[in-house]
Formats: C-alpha cells, structure tokens, sequence
C-alpha cells in the first residue's frame, strides 16, 4: 500500500518509521473511534488530549498538567528498567508542557507471590519506581497493587503524573513557525530501545527475556533531574515555541508528530551519540532516554544552548521547521526519508475487530468455611494486605506538599488548597462485568475523593488489554470504554488523557491479563489531613449492601463465584463528600476490595459490630456506592440514609452475628495484614 502512493520503494528509515509509528502502540488504529466517544471537555480543562499531557485550571494562578502512560512489556523483559524508564517517561510529558513535576502514582498489576518469578518482578518493578523517583524528586503519593494469575507473564506498571504551570504560560507540542530550529538535549543517543513502539505491539513470548531486552531503554535518574531543572529554565524565558518528550518511536515519533502542524527536515548526522556506527534508522527510531525537543527561533538557540550546558547537559541543532507538509531526515548530506507528514503521522489505516460477547460470571457457591477464618484470609490477600513493603521505599514527602497519604486517596497542598488523588480500577469485577466494572472504577476513585471532601477535576486512564484479535477481548474493550464514558458523564468529570496498551498477553504462561482500564482521578478540595475515628464514636454504614461475591477478594480465596457488583449510585458518593466537607463524620472510608470487613480491620481495629444480616453479605460483599463513617453523635448524619453498626473502642475486633460471636485479635489482625510484607522481605 505505502509503495502504491509513494510510488516508489520505501527506504529503511521510512520502513522504520512506519512499521513504530503506525503500531497500535502510537497510532491506536483500533480503537480511536471508541476513544473519541469519551467526554473530554469541562469548565477547568484548558487543553485536552493530543498532546503530551492535558492542562486542567486548578486555581487562577496554578494549573495541573497531568498525563498518565504504561510500561507494560518493558517491565517483564527488565523489571528494574522497564518500571523506572516508565517514570522517567510520564515525567517527561509532563515536563514537555513546560509544568513542574510534582506527584507520582503507580497502579501495578502481578501475578500471584507464590510464584518466585512473580515476586522478582515486583521486587524490581517496585525497587525502579522507587529509585528513579526519589532520585528526580518527584513523590509517588498514591498507588495500587493488585494481583491475579492473569498477569503472570505480563504485569502491568501504570503511572500518573501531574505537574504544575502558570495557565497561561504552558507549553504544547506542535511547532508554531516556518524557519524555527529544532534542538535536541539532553543524553546521547545509544541503540537502546529499538523499536519499543511496535514490541509494545505484540505480545509476549517464552524467550522475550532474551530475544527482547534491546527493546528495553536504560533510564538515569541524575541526568532527568538535570533535564527537568534545564526545560524549566528554557520555559522561564519565555522563548521555546514548542516541546516534546522523545518517547515511543523515538526521534522520528517525537519530531514528526512535533512537525505535523507544517513540517521539518532534520539532520541525523548532528544528533549526538554515545555509539559509533550508528545508522540512520538507528539514530531515528531508538528510545534512548532523558532527552527532550524544543522548537525555538534561530536566534534563541545559543540561549538554549547554555541553559543546557549550564546543567552539564549536551544539545544539538538537530533542524529545521519548513513550510511543505514533508518529513525529511538527512543524513551527512544524503535524503534518506522524505515523506508526507500527514501521510506518517496520521495516516495509518484503522481496524476494526470482530466483537463477540461473553458471560464469564458463575452461581454463588457458598463457602463451608467459619466466617473467621474466611475473614482472615480476605484481610491476608495481597489485595487487602498492607503495602509497607511497598511505600517504605518510596520518599513521599519530597517537596514538602505531602498532607495526608493514609487510606482512601493522597492529599497535597497546592497554594491554599488541596490537590486530591487515587488511582485504580478492579480487575476481576470488570472481567465479569466490563460496562459496570469500568463505570464502578470512576465512582470508586471519585468515592476516595470524597472522603476527603473533595470534587474531582479530571480523569486519565490506561486502557490495558489482551489482543483485540480475539473476537470476546474486542467486545470487552468497547464495553469498557463506552462503561467509562457514561460514568464520567454522569460524575461530570472529563477525561483528559491517557492510553491504550493491547496484546497484553504470554505465550509463556498461556495467559490473557484480565481487562484493566486503569484510571487516575486528580480533584482539588480544602487542606484535610485524614483522621481515624476516636474510642466512643458511632461506626454506621452509608449505602446499600447487595450479594456482590463475583470478583471479590471472598471469591478469589475460595472461588464462591457468584454475581459481580451493579453500576452504584453517584448520589451516595455527593452525600458523603458533603458530610466530609461539613466536618459531620470523623472518619470516613469507601468500601472496596474485602468489603466491609476489610475497611473495619484498617479504619476501626479495635469495635464493637453488630451484623443482623447474611454473616458474608454483611462482611465480604464488594457493592460499591458504600461508604463506613465514623461520628461522635448519630444526629450528625440526620438526612443521610445509614444503618449504625456499632461503636469504636475495647481490645478487638468483634463481630456479632446472627450466627454467633467472631472475635478477631490485634494480633490475628496484625498477622493477617502483615502477610504480602512478610512473603516479600523474606
């Protein structure tokens, strides 16, 4: 097809081109019709999608530049690398719009920790994350880790970042004038990462370790924090027209998508390396990382360069923006791609996959286990477990914004108010539900925002899937998108960014990861620090509780089955937020994985409960739209429909059923809790 309307043969360069940039990977050929159903505009957003991070207001004089991206495939043939190159990516698109880094949050997907390969790749995905975000100064605040045998073979690592810019002072991605240079900085280009666009396009094979780690880009935390310093100074001058991050497809994806407004010629011969013999194609199409291009005036790119050597970083006048809709790369002289723009950025032609549905959801067989030790293996799955193992090596207070970090969603204060975020989605109800699960996940993270009072501004998602080829995983991604859009609608929260990562499939394991349309959801609130509730007070529960085990942690430790959870009621989520907001509850916590037992053993250890209901409806349902508050006296949630269950205080944890009495200990609890953070210290 591309010989019939060049009419000619292709060079190598161009082939290479093509074969990354049109990937799903960059083009999402399958499923932009789909994403173009999401609602995407609102009152505070200032810039949407396209470019490498959306602009949403925050406040007159702040605005949140916020993106949010996966590193999947990279992550399994190189944990460490994969995960801290996704950071040091996320980062760099932030940074693209001119905007301060400022938070981090990682939603991870693995398969379980009795598999010693599985726990290696949480050890090192985790220990990437950590490092290269303490090492730039950039806090991760928020997180998720979830983990089922589906994504044995093929973890997901997920990352948000959201910055902070003057709003009417942020940078987009598209040149702005004929005759402006093109100036790379940042590291040298080496051949790592060749051809990560298209690898991230297919899915992985028993031998990817091996066959695949050149796709893998080695990251340098020391050189991005110096990029960051370097492109803030350069935006402070007020002379870089435009910016973008060298990413996916790497010079040739950034220049050309950069380029696409009118057009570029660029010299691969000037860009500076750190290999010698590098061909064109390799020059053009690696993913080296920490590197940056600003378009600016001629007569600014002395300026820029200083600023680059003033922060020990190389640069390079790398070309020109022209007039003509063309792409052209040069090398010592010689054409060796010359290519209509439009043709390489947006031509690449759709698809449309075969849709079949599916039912995936099973009768509920009731578990014979006693509800204790039920209980105990909900609160020792690593869904529900605590994640110190994980946190403690992040530095979440860096930069001195960190506020409240406990429990239902991190808060920062930015100027006199706060920036509140959660992330995250439920795998398994999604897989039996997709429409309802996808919708359930916007409610659930604006749900973590309510707690702390706050509104939400702005959703971005990764759309992780298995191959659409399959006609049932098509279906799934539809129902997710369309499950999504509607709730966003009816949370009147537009969706700002993201993307979408498919083939998220192991020939290794023989597994399809479950579907993950994982989100991050930013809202802004007044500054509250989180506060657990006090010896005395009334725990009472807000929302209706329905026979919710499809998908439950309960089913994932017994294999009850049964029916998943129906889209929730947003009303609930308004209620709860504003009896946050008027300082009625002192404590409040939204029911999610584990149920209500789950927020009881993390909220109120230490209480007294009385259940009058079904003993495993009442503790292992996962309805969401539910929420547990604690209050000093029951009058403050007059108006709001609730059922009190008991009071905080005594020495355990004690239930009281219609079956009989479960006392669960400091120390049961403890044990329980601890489980994922034993099994991977030791």
């Amino acid at each position: 097809m591309l010989r019939k309307t060049l009419g000619r043969d292709l060079t190598d360069v161009e082939l290479a081109c093509f074969e990354n940039l049109w990937s799903e990977h960059c083009s999402y050929r399958s499923t932009k019709p789909l994403l173009k159903t999401l609602p995407t505009v609102g009152s505070e957003v200032l810039l949407g999608p396209g470019d490498d991070a959306a602009i949403v207001r925050f406040s007159d004089t702040c605005a949140l530049a916020i993106g949010m991206e996966s590193h999947n495939h990279p992550s399994y043939v190189d944990p460490y690398d994969g995960a801290a190159t996704g950071v040091g990516g996320i980062v760099r698109d932030i940074l693209s719009m001119g905007a301060r880094p400022v938070a981090l949050m990682d939603p991870l997907y693995f398969g379980p920790l009795d598999s010693e390969k599985n726990r290696y790749l949480v050890e090192h995905v985790v220990a990437g994350i950590g490092d290269y975000g303490n090492c730039i100064g950039v806090p991760v605040v928020r997180g998720e880790l979830v983990f089922d045998p589906s994504y044995s073979g093929n973890p997901l690592v997920n990352v948000v970042c959201v910055g902070t810019v003057d709003p009417g002072r942020y940078i987009t991605a598209r040149v702005k004038k004929p005759g402006s240079h093109l100036v790379l900085i940042g590291s040298s280009t080496g051949r790592d990462g060749l051809g990560g666009a298209s690898f991230a396009s297919r899915d992985l094979s028993e031998d990817s370790e091996a066959a695949d780690r050149p796709s893998v880009q080695i990251g340098d935390p020391y050189t991005e924090k110096l990029l960051i310093d370097a492109i803030l100074a350069m935006a402070e001058t007020g002379k870089v027209l435009s910016c973008r991050d060298l990413g996916a497809a790497g010079l040739a994806g950034a220049s050309s998508e950069m380029a696409s407004t009118f057009g570029a010629v660029l010299h691969a011969d000037r860009v500076h390396l750190r290999e010698t013999g590098m061909v064109p194609r390799e020059i053009m199409l690696a993913e080296s990382q920490e590197r940056m291009l600003v378009e600016v005036a001629p007569e600014d790119v002395a300026l820029m360069g200083e600023i680059a050597e003033m922060y020990d970083l190389s640069w390079s006048d790398i070309g020109e923006v022209i007039g003509e809709p063309r792409y052209i790369v040069k090398f010592h002289g010689e054409v060796v791609a010359d290519l209509p723009v439009d043709l390489l950025v947006g031509g690449a032609p759709l698809c449309a996959w075969e849709k079949s549905p599916y039912s995936a959801e099973t009768p509920f067989v009731r578990p014979e286990a006693p509800v204790k030790d039920l209980a105990l293996a909900v609160l020792a799955h690593p869904d529900v477990a605590r994640k110190d193992w994980v946190y403690e090596q992040y530095d979440k207070d860096v930069q001195l914004q960190s506020v409240s970090l406990l429990h239902d969603a991190a808060v920062l204060r930015l100027e006199d108010k706060a920036l509140v975020l959660s992330c995250g989605c439920n795998p398994r109800h999604i897989h039996l539900k997709p429409f309802e699960g996808t919708a359930n996940a916007v409610i659930e993270n604006a749900s973590n925002l309510a707690c702390l009072g706050a509104d939400p501004l702005c959703i971005v998602d990764c759309l992780n899937f298995a191959s659409p080829e399959h006609p049932e995983i098509a279906w799934q991604i539809e129902q997710c998108v369309l499950g999504l859009g509607d709730a966003a609608r009816k949370m009147e929260t537009p969706i700002v960014g993201g993307n979408v990562s498919l083939y998220n499939e192991s020939d290794e394991f023989e597994t399809q990861i479950k579907p993950t349309p994982s989100l991050g959801m930013v809202g802004r609130g007044e500054v509250r620090e989180w506060t657990a509730p006090q010896d005395g007070d009334v725990l009472a529960l807000i929302g209706t509780t329905g026979p919710d085990f499809g998908g439950s942690v309960l089913g994932a430790v017994t294999g009850c089955g049964g029916s998943a959870p129906a889209i929730a009621d947003p009303a609930v989520v308004v209620a709860v937020r504003d009896l946050v907001r008027a300082d009625n509850v002192t404590a409040a916590t939204d029911l999610s994985r584990g149920g209500l037992l789950a927020a009881l053993a993390k909220v109120a250890p230490c209480s007294d409960v009385t259940l009058a209901g079904d003993p495993l409806e009442e503790l292992f349902s996962e309805t969401y739209g539910r929420f547990l508050v604690a209050v000093r006296d029951e009058a403050a949630l007059a108006g709001t429909g609730h059922r009190v269950i008991g009071t905080v205080g005594g020495d355990a944890l004690t239930l009281r059923l219609r079956d009989g009495t479960v006392v669960i200990t400091p120390g049961e609890l403890d044990a329980a809790l601890s489980a994922t953070t034993r099994t991977m210290r030791y």
